[in-house]
């Protein structure tokens, strides 16, 4: 009955779409009205079209593709899933390309007046620690030259180091005393190198007094026991990292000692296999059992169908590759150190218990 059809400027209320967003919908067959006057031309919609048309409205602003938009109206639940996927993997290859040409304009571009400059003063043995810290985390890709470097981040209680490669992430801080505005320097590899190099922590060397680093977003001037270190900056905007930072409040901090851990990595094992690109490839799988007692789980320790919880009662485990374990280990120095566990979903977050700005984080592998 009409008294039971809706007007298109009523479905348009209730959906959040205009009334011309759904003639072109109407057009283009992704939201055909279900009725049409065949002497007014008015469209009627039905109580059941509100949540299609909501739906559209939705993905419109999410900026989904017509030909998709139309699919998704039709789809099972699970297939609009796998389209909502596959958009935001499109948006995230788009911004990442677009902030590379942005890069390389503000690069070609005239400086609009004298670089800000921000003065730092810190100790050379911080910086060293700093730098030790997050250097196994840097990329090698060179299609990715935004992860090739590392970054340098004033703020206004000191300074920040941030290293990533995509599959690992490490952060450390130096504590320094300030002079000028917040800035995000991205050095090469090769500087942070040559200003490790030149920052020798043996007992009377440089590194054991007081440097100065003067950064501004597009390189860096370090003095150094009356020498000098010059390095320009790459011309990559870093990733926004702070959506990878561990929640301290959600995950399970387990103490370890980790000359045992080291050691039981070194030696081999225990490990379980992982299909990827054709290949096997070893994971190593830690478990925490209770009492909250950390443990190298292998295949025995799993259900034969991969299950996340074993035989043995084991409440979390996580996947990781041994490989960056033993950086994360080597470079958080120290014997006792704290590992956070969540769910074989979250990463791992490797602590330094007396330093809690320091830390790396190991992307998990699905177990």
């Amino acid at each position: 009955m009409d008294s039971d059809l809706r007007s298109i400027g009523e479905l348009a209320r209730a959906s959040g779409l205009t009334v011309s967003a759904l003639r072109f919908y109407d057009a283009a067959g992704v939201l055909v009205p279900a009725r049409v006057d065949p002497v007014t031309g008015y469209r009627r919609y039905t109580h059941d079209q509100v949540a299609p048309a909501r739906l559209v409205a939705g993905l419109r602003r999410a900026g989904m593709p017509v030909a998709e938009i139309a699919e998704a109206v039709r789809a099972e639940p699970a297939v609009v899933h796998r389209l909502l996927d596959t958009h935001l993997r499109r948006l995230e290859q788009g911004l990442a390309d677009a902030r590379r040409e942005v890069s390389r304009i503000r690069s070609l571009l005239p400086a609009e007046g004298p670089a800000t400059l921000t003065r730092l003063t810190l100790t050379g043995a911080a910086l060293v620690a700093a730098m030790d810290a997050v250097r196994f985390a840097v990329g090698t890709d060179p299609a990715v030259p935004a992860l090739t470097g590392v970054l340098f981040e004033v703020t206004g209680t000191g300074l920040e180091l941030v290293a990533t490669d995509r599959h690992r992430l490490a952060v450390a801080t130096a504590e320094a005393v300030v002079h000028g505005p917040s800035v995000r320097t991205l050095l090469p590899l090769e500087a942070v190198e040559a200003l490790r190099h030149l920052l020798d922590p043996a007992p009377g060397g440089p590194g054991q007094g007081e440097i100065e680093l003067v950064l501004s977003a597009s390189s860096l001037v370090a003095q150094v026991a009356g020498q000098e270190l010059r390095a320009t900056a790459l011309p990559e905007e870093f990733p926004d990292y702070h959506v990878l930072l561990p929640r301290s409040d959600a995950a399970r901090r387990v103490p370890v000692d980790a000359q045992w851990l080291v050691a039981a990595l070194r030696a081999g094992g225990p490990t379980i296999l992982r299909e990827y690109a054709g290949r096997s490839w070893p994971v190593t799988v830690l478990g925490l059992g209770t009492p909250d007692r950390l443990r190298l789980l292998g295949p025995d320790d799993l259900t034969d169908g991969g299950d996340p919880v074993g035989a043995d009662g084991t409440e979390l485990r996580v996947g990781v590759n041994g490989d960056y374990l033993l950086d994360a280990l080597d470079a958080a120095g120290g014997r006792h150190l704290t590992l956070e566990l969540d769910s074989p979903l979250t990463p791992l977050t490797i602590r330094r218990p007396d330093d809690e700005g320091a830390f790396s984080i190991l992307m998990p592998i699905r177990l």
